[in-house]
């Protein structure tokens, strides 16, 4: 598959991650229908709260991993593509390219979901915080600095260590994508409340640029943190819990 139908596909996956998975917590999560009321005052919730946000996000990767993934090996995220050139699964000339289409596919993304958003009267994009990701005062649950790079860290660090077994010849062929939806859920129904997760620096960029100040000021932890979570479980992954043996592995690399 030449490099720029695998870049056209990363644009695409990317786009899709952001705006189902961003677009589910902006738009959908505290939704209330104002015009189906309980009683005398209350409006009805139709949101689809954390829990309905985390779905989101592992049903957005899980079907775009099956409609694209076989195109591109389906990264959508820069912590992922980091990861598995330090596992020697894909090639350092490649690496650059592929961050690039995730990023142009990010923010592309938020720039059509803050399109459609500010269709709703009344709806502020710096106010409503537009999904964007944050530590301290910007967290959803005013987590610290110091736990938020730590809860980044280690759930990209775990992320990646499946995504890789996953996709090793030796697992079942073609479950994948449930594995790493399933997985990117999980990570979400923990860590919504401390940083609004990212494991992924093309989402936490997308938003950002539309939020602006403090998004822009605090984005650099949802970089930094996912792609040293990224290397370090690349790295394990292939030191130490790698199926392949030592034979195969050498040849891998030569290639």
């Amino acid at each position: 598959m030449s490099l720029t139908k695998r870049c056209i596909a990363e644009f695409i996956g990317t786009f899709w991650l952001v705006f189902g998975g961003c677009g589910s917590a902006v738009l959908a999560a505290a939704f209330t229908a104002d015009n189906v009321r309980i009683g005398s005052n209350t409006a009805f919730p139709l949101g689809i709260g954390l829990v309905g946000v985390s779905l989101a996000f592992g049903l957005t990767l899980l079907t775009i991993l099956y409609a694209v993934g076989t195109i591109s090996g389906g990264h959508f995220n820069p912590a992922v593509s980091v990861g598995l050139w330090a596992a020697r699964r894909f090639p350092s000339s490649e690496l650059f390219v592929y961050i690039g289409s995730q990023v142009f596919g990010a923010i592309a993304s938020a720039g059509v979901l803050a399109l459609i958003a500010s269709g709703k009267p009344g709806f502020n994009l710096v106010q409503s915080g537009f999904a964007a990701n944050g530590y301290g005062e910007h967290s959803p649950g005013k987590y610290s600095l110091l736990a938020c790079l730590i809860a980044e860290l280690l759930l990209t660090f775990f992320f990646l260590i499946i995504i890789l077994g996953a996709t090793e010849r030796t697992a079942p062929q073609g479950l994948a994508p449930v594995a790493i939806g399933l997985a990117l859920t999980l990570i979400h129904l923990i860590s919504i409340p401390v940083t609004n997760t990212s494991v992924n620096p093309a989402r936490s960029l997308g938003p950002a640029i539309f939020v602006g100040g403090w998004a822009l000021q605090q984005l650099w932890l949802f970089w930094l943190a996912p792609i040293v979570g990224g290397a370090l479980a690349g790295v394990f992954y292939s030191q130490v819990l790698e199926a392949r043996n030592p034979a195969e592995r050498e040849l891998s690399e030569v290639a």
